[in-house]
């Protein structure tokens, strides 16, 4: 069952995991919305270089990347990773970044 929830004065359809139905929907605001409702506040530089990595690797590969992925072609050290996204940082940065949640985590 999809919701339609409003955020950042957007209607915005998410799936039964949470996440977002159409990537194309998202905006930076959206995304700073979205990061408060998980305790990430304010996003940082940092924080917008993983998710727009996250973003542009998403549109040439079909699915959200792994944490692995981020860390060795977005070159964001693991550890760097949780400290911006802690607990879960490959679902959290794709949640933010507007993205289906990832097959694979790791």
């Amino acid at each position: 069952m999809t919701t339609v929830r409003d955020i950042a004065g957007n209607e915005i359809e998410f799936g039964d995991d949470g996440y977002m139905l159409n990537p194309n929907d998202w905006n930076q605001d959206v995304a700073a919305e979205l990061a408060k409702e998980i305790g990430i506040d304010p996003l940082t530089d940092r924080h917008w270089d993983v998710i727009n990595f996250c973003r542009e690797d998403y549109k040439e590969q079909g699915d959200a990347p792994t944490l692995r992925r981020i860390s060795k072609v977005g070159g964001v050290p693991t550890k760097e990773l949780y400290k911006l996204f802690p607990k879960g940082p490959a679902k959290k940065v794709a949640y933010v970044a507007g993205l289906k949640k990832p097959s694979g985590c790791i």
